[in-house]
């Protein structure tokens, strides 16, 4: 009977942390342990830490619940005279702030939740590359050696091993090109020619919003420029193109692989000679000749570079640099 009266006058506190010790020892979970020490622990710790009720309702919880964990710990240790194993303390201070998280995460205005877009929450921002934004080994023309320096020199072995690594590069981006899209040499070259075509009389006319749909957004940035230059100096132009082509030719092809596991996310780029004739005219703001004549035919050599997706949905055949030499 004396034992029983006590264990019933001994301190709450002092009860429920022989208890957390008990639930340790036996290895409880996490769960019962929490569940325990908030059954046993919080009624006192919150009869004597309760905190004084905030002066504004927008003040933020969060140095409160931290203040209490902190305050819970310092009671217990002076409660029972002496610090408590460090496990003890950290099982402590964790059922004190689990008890209180979740109203700190579910404490928002309503008002503030609803500024947020519902579909923002459900659906991710995605990225998609739609161009590299760079011309991948731009194209210079391979100085001409001599046969004997190329099959009797040391410095010719190395010219013509480059060169053969580099007909490797065009045999292989054409195969990967010619699997994907089942290009053919003659509907490409078809289609490269309507495009320079079309970039070329829309850069006449300064359509610069018509030509962002046939333009990479870096060549279409420095049309642009260009066509800004070109309007304080001439009012207008005039350009025609005579048809057919003189001659078209591929100087290069090229792939850029984005992924090294998964060959088909990767970019074309084909770069071609146009050797075309064409017919010039600029006139200033009076409507005055100040360049070209129109009447006359001139033989132009253009180096482009085309660029196609092979994994985008519905990819077709872009601008995306030109070469100077």
């Amino acid at each position: 009977m004396k034992a029983t009266l006590q264990l019933l006058l001994r301190p709450p506190l002092a009860l429920g942390m022989k208890a957390t010790e008990t639930a340790l020892r036996l290895g409880l979970s996490a769960t019962a342990g929490q569940s325990q020490a908030r059954r046993l622990l919080l009624p006192p710790l919150a009869s004597r830490l309760a905190p004084s009720p905030p002066s504004s309702p927008h003040r933020p919880a969060t140095l409160r619940f931290a203040s209490l964990t902190y305050n819970a710990s310092s009671m217990i240790g002076h409660r029972l005279e002496g610090p408590l194993p460090v496990h003890v303390v950290k099982v402590l201070d964790l059922v004190v702030h689990l008890n209180h998280a979740r109203p700190m995460s579910t404490a928002a205005p309503a008002a503030a939740q609803s500024k947020v877009p519902v579909g923002a929450r459900k659906v991710g921002l995605k990225v998609v590359m739609m161009s590299p934004g760079f011309v991948y080994e731009p194209y210079s023309p391979r100085e001409r050696i001599p046969f004997w320096k190329r099959w009797f020199t040391l410095s010719g072995w190395r010219r013509t091993k480059e060169d053969i690594i580099l007909e490797m590069k065009n045999a292989y981006a054409v195969s990967r090109l010619r699997k994907k899209t089942g290009y053919t040499k003659k509907q490409f070259y078809d289609q490269a020619l309507k495009i320079y075509k079309e970039v070329n009389t829309l850069m006449a006319h300064g359509d610069t919003s018509s030509l962002r749909k046939i333009l990479t957004e870096r060549m279409h940035s420095t049309i642009k420029n260009e066509l800004k230059r070109r309007q304080s100096m001439w009012n207008s132009v005039h350009w025609e193109l005579v048809e057919p082509a003189v001659s078209i030719r591929t100087l290069r092809a090229r792939m850029i692989g984005l992924d090294k596991n998964d060959l088909d996310k990767s970019f074309i780029q084909l770069t071609l000679e146009f050797v075309t004739k064409q017919k010039f005219e600029a006139y200033n703001s009076k409507g005055a000749v100040v360049s070209g004549d129109k009447s006359k035919e001139v033989l132009v050599k253009d180096i482009w570079v085309f660029e196609r997706s092979l994994f985008h949905p519905g990819a077709y055949w872009r601008v995306c640099g030109r070469i100077t030499l």
